[in-house]
């Protein structure tokens, strides 16, 4: 044996004398006496051994111990009586560094995670794998310099492999023998294709060895994950589902200071009060979105269905039968300010039946014009047989004509610009009722050419209609 390898082996024996140290100090321990006097109680008769936290260490911000906090026995109590958890939450709660600890705890608590594994998926990058075992490693090393000599993305911990695997590559993780426990963390900010897959792996496990599954994330935009799960109805959703806003670390994880100062960023709403797309979109201002729907609410009431004829009405269709919704949007000018009293997006409706609810806005709200996305041809030529309007062989559009085919390639920009420039001037009224429409306007986003782009969790079809209703109104 070579004086290297008796150094390798050397090093290798205390390695595992440290963790056995450790390891038996936290065995049968619990993770955290959320009793105040009892904790103290404990803490003196055990001489500074009373639970997993303190043994290791407690969790640190700017240099300073935090203790549990009672918004952490709340997920806390769920994990005891519910093996599906859905959190959504505020950033930089320490919701991820409390499930890394609890992870570790289960391990070491005693032998019922030996022989087991527990998954955490994280997003598309393997460095950000990398990242939280690092994270849970640092966790027995900062305090009692135990090291692990694992690869990068593994931990063995007391004979469970906890192993974190990156949202892009799943194939090691579709095939586990006995998941224990599942952590997705920021699961709402992986790929949408990711998140139906990663969704479909975890609970595929369920029938095999009923692990905990456990998501959580700051929101991202509307149509993803989370977005679809909050909105299963509490009968049929296997998650207990929990809401952690910024006001659950007030005067504990963060300074009233720190909010503040947060609150001077647009994604404010999303990061820190779990509203979904705040902070998203380039094509408006969030000033500007946020004055439309003060207008709104202060507009509305000037709206009556009996015919004006001071005013003029509009509705605008963006038909989807497949992938995006049948959309639609009726607006107003009112006191020089151009008001929406309807919008509303259909998932997957019946042909007849779309062109039906149409045909009734048409006549319920006694519309002037409607704009349809001219690329739908049956739609709008059903319209106009509907009214008896002739339909023009050669596509050209006459003043008198009701129904009006819109070429989206050719007009799309100037329809964008229009619309950008009736919000920089406060003349779009959007009522806070219609919060479909509004997350659209908060989550729109044009290309470096200027192109809207859209995605399969991001159709913005209501945005498509608000942008159509704006060939009603004339620019100078």
């Amino acid at each position: 044996m070579t004086f290297k390898d008796l150094k390798k082996r050397v090093s290798a024996t205390h390695e595992v004398q440290q963790q056995t140290k450790l390891f038996e100090r936290i065995r049968d321990k619990s993770f955290w006496i959320w009793d105040i006097m009892q904790h103290k109680k404990v803490d003196i008769e055990s001489d500074g051994d009373c639970c997993f936290n303190h043994i290791i260490g407690l969790p640190m911000k700017d240099g300073l111990e935090k203790p549990l906090f009672d918004y952490e026995k709340k997920i806390f109590d769920a994990l005891q009586s519910h093996k599906h958890i859905w959190i959504k939450k505020a950033t930089g709660l320490g919701i991820t560094e409390y499930f890394l600890r609890y992870i570790a705890w289960l391990c070491l608590r005693n032998d019922d995670y030996r022989n087991s594994q527990i998954c955490i998926v994280t997003g598309p990058n393997i460095d950000m794998a990398i990242r939280l075992i690092k994270r849970l490693k640092a966790l027995f090393e900062a305090k009692h310099n135990v090291i692990f000599s694992n690869k990068e993305t593994i931990l063995e911990l007391n004979g469970c492999t906890i192993e974190a695997f990156p949202s892009n590559h799943l194939d090691s993780y579709r095939a586990l023998n006995n998941p224990k426990f599942i952590l997705l963390d920021e699961a709402d900010f992986f790929r949408k294709g990711e998140q139906e897959d990663v969704r479909h792996v975890s609970e595929r496990y369920i029938a095999k060895s009923n692990p905990y599954i456990v998501m959580i994330s700051t929101p991202n935009a509307p149509g993803g994950l989370f977005d679809t799960m909050e909105r299963e109805p509490e009968s049929t959703c296997m998650y207990k589902r929990i809401h952690l806003d910024y006001t659950c670390g007030l005067d504990r994880i963060y300074t009233r200071e720190e909010i503040e100062k947060a609150k001077q960023s647009p994604s404010f709403p999303r990061e820190y009060q779990l509203a979904y797309g705040y902070g998203i979109g380039n094509v408006f201002l969030p000033d500007h979105i946020d004055r439309s729907i003060e207008l709104g609410s202060e507009q509305i009431k000037y709206f009556n269905k009996d015919y004006n004829p001071a005013s003029s009405r509009a509705l605008s269709i963006d038909p989807g039968f497949g992938s995006s919704k049948f959309a639609m949007v009726i607006t107003e000018l009112i006191n020089g300010i151009i008001i929406v009293v309807y919008a509303k997006a259909f998932e997957k409706p019946d042909y007849q039946e779309a062109i039906d609810v149409a045909f009734n806005l048409m006549r319920e709200y006694k519309i002037n014009k409607v704009f349809v996305d001219g690329s739908n041809r049956a739609v709008w030529t059903t319209l106009k047989n509907t009214i008896g309007e002739s339909i023009h062989d050669n596509d050209e559009i006459y003043e008198s004509d009701m129904i009006v085919p819109v070429n989206f390639g050719v007009e799309h920009k100037k329809m964008l610009s229009d619309l950008q420039l009736l919000f920089s001037n406060n003349m779009v009224a959007v009522p806070p009722q219609f919060e479909d429409l509004i997350l659209d306007l908060r989550t729109a986003r044009t290309s470096a050419e200027g192109k809207v782009e859209k995605t399969a969790a991001a159709q913005l079809d209501l945005f498509d209609c608000l942008r159509l209703c704006t060939k009603h109104y004339r620019f100078e």
